[in-house]
């Protein structure tokens, strides 16, 4: 958690490394020790108590939610897994405040040539952004206090490896890397020269595809202006030439047909369902033709338990779409853009890391009933 893996990095100090060693323990401890309750109330309490009443099971989240809701071990789960969301920006915050002098000096000495950023200061933030602090984070993704203010990205870099507890490799790229590998095994004739990613944070998904599609163009684009300007840095401190754009994803200004590929990783869930189908409309302008377009992102359980774990986030963690995103038609969505209903495709992919790092979550995963969201990731996607 604390080798500097590039030279934007922010490191901690003694005090502050150990207090994010014992978050990580203490998350960790939730997902594997105390979550996993909630499935044994579930099956062995909600659904008997269901059968009994109503004559069936549960049949949707909600009805999932409201029953564990009146549960004293799942209220709880809930309060821990909130409180250790908002224990983690309390605890990185303060560390990367206090070497945002030094990461400007070490910004001022990197090689100008090296990718580029373009930031758009009359851009409006759209209102899914700004109504809530998305994941608990204070001010958001978005907010910045001055000129040259780039603390959230740097804070993003290093809660990203709390969350994970460091399991999404050192550049915490999983999620790039593994699409993008993804991606070449399965479109080997696609040979991308131009590739957009979309909703980028700080670009940790983006400059994977440099690694994979080296003689390929590299774009990313986000709304918020402080990850975009750390992102630039971060990937210049790599020797990775991505060019990073403060754009909205519903309307960009990249002419048609720019892109042979643009993707997503963990998009979908942070719009709204008219900004979604926005952003679809918007990849079909963008592609060329022969094109792909990916989004990856949680998706895809079909059971109401499962279901209620991913939306349980929309309630309690700030990720107010969450939840809706499990009644997308996104067939239909993809359709309604132009795109080819026979083109459209929706799988699982294994994380390049994670089943390497993580045997004791993967050993969960095979519990009862037992959901876990880290380790794989659902794609969908289509071809122009």
């Amino acid at each position: 958690m604390n080798k500097p893996v590039h030279d934007m990095y922010p490191e901690a100090n003694h005090d502050e490394l150990s207090q994010q060693a014992f978050l990580r323990s203490f998350m960790v401890h939730l997902y594997e020790k105390v979550m996993p309750g909630n499935d044994i109330l579930y099956h062995e309490k909600i659904v008997p108590q269901f059968e009994k009443e109503l004559g069936r099971p549960p049949e949707t989240r909600k009805e999932v939610r409201e029953a564990l809701n009146e549960q004293p071990f799942n209220q709880m789960w809930s309060s821990l897994m909130r409180t250790s969301q908002e224990m983690m920006y309390h605890t990185v915050r303060p560390s990367i405040e206090r070497q945002m002098p030094a990461l400007k000096e070490k910004a001022a000495r990197l090689d100008n040539a090296v990718g580029s950023l373009t930031l758009d200061p009359d851009l409006e933030i759209p209102d899914y952004h700004t109504h809530a602090d998305i994941h608990c984070k204070p001010g958001g993704y978005h907010t910045k206090t001055e000129d040259g203010d780039f603390l959230a990205g740097a804070e993003f870099d290093r809660t990203v490896n709390v969350y994970f507890h460091g399991k999404t490799g050192p550049l915490a790229d999983d999620m790039g890397l593994s699409l993008a590998t993804w991606i070449k095994d399965n479109f080997p004739d696609l040979d991308p020269k131009s590739i957009l990613d979309m909703g980028c944070t700080i670009g940790h998904s983006s400059v994977p595809y440099l690694d994979i599609f080296p003689d390929a163009e590299m774009h990313a684009l986000d709304v918020a202006a402080p990850c975009l300007e750390y992102g630039h840095y971060r990937a210049k401190s790599l020797g990775k030439p991505v060019h990073f754009t403060q754009q909205n994803a519903e309307k960009t200004n990249f002419p048609d047909a720019s892109f042979d590929l643009v993707v997503s990783h963990i998009l979908m869930h942070e719009t709204s369902h008219k900004a979604l189908k926005n952003i679809v409309d918007e990849c079909h302008r963008l592609l060329k033709p022969g094109g792909v377009m990916i989004h990856m992102d949680v998706v895809g359980a079909t059971d109401p338990f499962g279901q209620y774990l991913c939306e349980w986030n929309a309630h309690y963690n700030n990720e107010p779409y969450m939840g809706g995103l499990q009644d997308e038609n996104l067939a239909g969505l993809y359709a309604d853009a132009g795109f080819p209903e026979q083109n459209f495709f929706m799988e699982q992919i294994e994380s390049v890391h994670l089943p390497k790092t993580m045997p004791e979550i993967m050993k969960a995963k095979k519990a009862k009933g037992v959901v876990i969201g880290i380790g794989y990731y659902t794609i969908v996607g289509t071809q122009k």
